[in-house]
């Protein structure tokens, strides 16, 4: 048994990453898109939260969260994302009676500071260009770069060679 313990803090900035059950390459399938982006909503209405940066690939998420000052559970809001999107999905059982959708886990990271939220929006929005699934940041729409070009974070070039900021992170 794991004695991994989560850094719960109210109104905490949290980095994540979600992967699918073996790799599996289901989240940009256009259907499927539109249903996590629809679980994304979903549940930001009911639990509130504001996501600065997201990336969505073919077997796994990227994103950052700042959740409410009254609030640091974000566990709850990813069981109900994951739930939410795999209703929809017609996936064998784990021995567990879980649809194999999604890994049980996720990866969080509590943000510390500036730099550390700053890196980690590089990171999410280069990752589409490190797996190889676009040339650059500006040609990936599963993800908010272009929101972020649009609020003067990034110029609508940013990303087309290897931003310093990212060499050598990883959070897979």
């Amino acid at each position: 048994m794991s004695t991994y313990r989560r850094a719960y803090q109210n109104g905490g900035c949290y980095f994540f990453t979600v992967v699918t059950y073996d790799r599996a390459k289901i989240l940009t399938l256009p259907a499927n898109l539109d249903r996590l982006r629809l679980s994304f909503r979903q549940v930001m209405e009911k639990l509130p939260f504001v996501m600065d940066a997201v990336v969505i690939l073919p077997d796994h998420i990227h994103c950052i969260w700042q959740l409410p000052p009254d609030d640091p559970d974000f566990s709850i809001r990813w069981r109900l994302i994951k739930r939410h999107f795999a209703v929809a999905i017609d996936a064998p059982l784990t021995s567990r009676g879980e649809k194999k959708v999604w890994q049980r886990r996720f990866w969080e990271h509590l943000l510390r500071d500036e730099e550390d939220w700053r890196r980690h929006m590089d990171y999410i929005h280069y990752n589409p260009v490190k797996h190889g699934y676009a040339a650059c940041p500006e040609d990936w729409v599963a993800g908010s770069f272009q929101r972020a070009v649009r609020q003067g974070l990034y110029p609508a070039d940013w990303g087309k060679e290897e931003p310093p900021s990212v060499r050598g992170m990883e959070s897979e």
